[in-house]
């Protein structure tokens, strides 16, 4: 399942449709109360602020961030680093909230399955990882060092670049997920350096 899924919200539409199904559940039979819990539960997970991001790694690089027009909320997404600068050996990216206030939060389990996670990271070699990102599974992400920090290269307009942000276009919807309408990548051709942009229109 690539980009646009992400953005039609295929993934949410079945999530909002499973919540139906439980209430209705509810209403007219079976588990009435355990149906009901089940709708409550991932209402809450949804919709309410999260926990406090906390992570024990000592130092991380700043890699790329994820904007949106619905609040100045964004996800950030970082590499951790050892003691030694390298990458750890597995999952050395990890992604969470910056709230407009500066406060930094975990995501929840439904964002991070169906919006923001990281699907796969994948090691190819000593300080070199390949990621997949839930709102980017048709483009590889690699994560390498450059200029002696670690940077996220990804093809932006057919170029190879450093990714520096994607803005997402979006408002909200009656089923209280965003309906997304486009996204923006944002970055610097790796060979020289110059800005570069890509706007992915989204069917609607």
């Amino acid at each position: 399942m690539g980009i646009s899924d992400f953005i039609n919200h295929n993934n949410f539409n079945t999530l909002v449709n499973w919540q139906k199904t439980c209430l209705c559940s509810a209403k007219y039979g079976g588990d009435s109360i355990r149906s009901l819990a089940i709708v409550l539960l991932v209402s809450i997970v949804s919709f309410f602020p999260q926990a406090p991001f906390a992570d024990s790694w000592n130092k991380t690089d700043h890699l790329f961030r994820i904007e949106r027009s619905i609040n100045k909320n964004v996800v950030q997404f970082d590499a951790r680093l050892m003691e030694n600068i390298n990458l750890p050996d597995s999952s050395p990216v990890i992604a969470y909230w910056v709230l407009e206030n500066g406060q930094q939060e975990e995501l929840t389990l439904i964002q991070q399955k169906y919006a923001y996670g990281i699907c796969s990271q994948e090691k190819l070699e000593k300080n070199k990882f390949r990621i997949f990102l839930v709102a980017f599974k048709d483009r590889e992400i690699i994560i390498e060092k450059i200029g002696g920090s670690y940077r996220a290269l990804i093809s932006v307009n057919g170029k190879r670049s450093i990714l520096e942000k994607a803005y997402v276009k979006s408002k909200e919807s009656w089923t209280g997920f965003p309906q997304v309408f486009h996204i923006d990548l944002f970055g610097r051709i790796k060979e020289t350096g110059l800005p570069v942009e890509e706007r992915i229109i989204l069917n609607q």
